[in-house]
């Protein structure tokens, strides 16, 4: 008996906890999200990879399909809590081996920015920055539980490994975008 009501009161204090996480996240109505990963081929490869957006899928768990319609405009096709999303985003800044940034601007509502640095001849630091806007129940549940940033870390995971054990990138597009 005495384990039984512990067991509820767990459960119901992590039902709390839980509903203040909800509501926390509802109340700020963006997150954000930082990650970074060390990635053993040089900045060059590392960034050019990132250009490739159409690869994105190969490494990004829930991505779909993006589509690069022009220099700077892109289509993403992805799976988030659960049900099927589409949007457009705009890339914003774009700087050969250093920076790329976007936003959306249909959509599920994201923006960020992804920096490269160089750490050695053979070593790059990626430094994602990610702000997003769930919208739903399930999709406040999930960034409550913190489903998005495990997923954004096991991306850059899947990115590192995809981009090591092929040892060079599949493309590169090296224009750059101003700021605007």
């Amino acid at each position: 008996m005495l384990g039984k009501i512990v067991t509820l009161a767990a459960v119901a204090a992590g039902g709390v906890l839980l509903t203040k996480q909800y509501k926390k996240s509802r109340d700020s109505e963006k997150t954000t999200i930082e990650e970074s990963i060390e990635v053993n081929v040089p900045v060059s490869v590392a960034y050019n990879q990132w250009t490739q957006f159409e690869d994105f899928p190969k490494f990004m768990k829930g991505v779909c399909e993006v589509r690069q319609l022009d220099d700077t405009h892109l289509h993403w096709r992805a799976e988030i809590a659960g049900k099927e999303e589409e949007w457009d985003a705009e890339i914003t800044e774009q700087i050969p081996d250093q920076r790329i940034a976007w936003r959306s601007t249909s959509g599920a509502e994201n923006a960020g920015v992804v920096d490269f640095h160089k750490i050695s001849d053979s070593t790059t630091r990626i430094m994602l920055q990610m702000d997003y806007g769930p919208k739903g129940f399930m999709e406040g549940l999930g960034d409550a539980l913190g489903a998005v940033k495990l997923r954004t870390r096991g991306d850059l995971k899947r990115f590192k490994k995809f981009l090591e054990s092929r040892g060079s990138e599949t493309g590169a597009w090296r224009g750059e975008v101003a700021r605007h």
